[in-house]
């Protein structure tokens, strides 16, 4: 079930930060009162898509900081092998030079709680716990408002690559609502104008663009 309008669910885990510095204990509720988040699963580290989309969030992380928001990465692999897969260069397949933080869901309970773990736990019928689909998280992405509250979700297949514009864009059409108070149209883009929410407003504003 979509996580969207509800409070994202509450964690503490082991996290890289800075590209180079292990913490325990990392969790979003630094954030709360001060910043959006950008909270994004990807399936394995030492992987194949996933370190293009790790570096397109670098690429525009200046972007997000720019309008107040933090950008953060899970997977369900340990601490460990985040830090190992950062000393790899971005030439060599590795993902050197990402400063966000990378969250280590090694357990999956985060993945779990966010309902992206590609597949399920189950008991078989001699009561030996087994596993049915993939068990890592999938492309999921994750729009959290300054109250801890999910504004946006969207989920991909493993062989489907984000597109991290796109995540910029619904962070500024989530700024544009809260400062404006009009809501996007289709297609809308930072710059243009909103419309507000009544019949006369669809009216006039599809009147302008239609």
């Amino acid at each position: 079930m979509s996580l969207v309008g509800k409070k994202a669910p509450a964690f503490k885990a082991p996290a890289v930060i800075n590209g180079e510095e292990i913490i325990e204990g990392f969790t979003l509720e630094q954030y709360l009162g001060k910043n959006e988040v950008v909270l994004f699963f990807y399936p394995r580290d030492f992987t194949y898509v996933c370190p293009t989309e790790i570096h397109a969030f670098q690429d525009i992380l200046k972007e997000f900081k720019k309008r107040g928001v933090e950008v953060v990465g899970a997977s369900t692999d340990t601490e460990e092998t985040h830090l190992a897969w950062l000393m790899v260069p971005k030439a060599q397949g590795g993902i050197q030079g990402i400063t966000f933080p990378l969250i280590a869901d090694n357990s999956k309970t985060i993945a779990i709680s966010f309902g992206i773990l590609g597949g399920e736990y189950h008991y078989e019928p001699d009561g030996k716990l087994g596993f049915t689909g993939t068990p890592n998280a999938l492309r999921a992405t994750f729009l959290i408002d300054k109250l801890g509250i999910i504004r946006h979700e969207y989920i991909n297949y493993y062989p489907l690559g984000r597109n991290i514009e796109e995540t910029l864009r619904m962070v500024d059409a989530w700024q544009h609502y809260e400062r404006k108070g009009e809501v996007c149209p289709a297609n809308w883009e930072e710059g243009q104008e909103g419309l507000n929410a009544t019949r006369e407003g669809v009216s006039n504003y599809l009147s302008k663009h239609g």
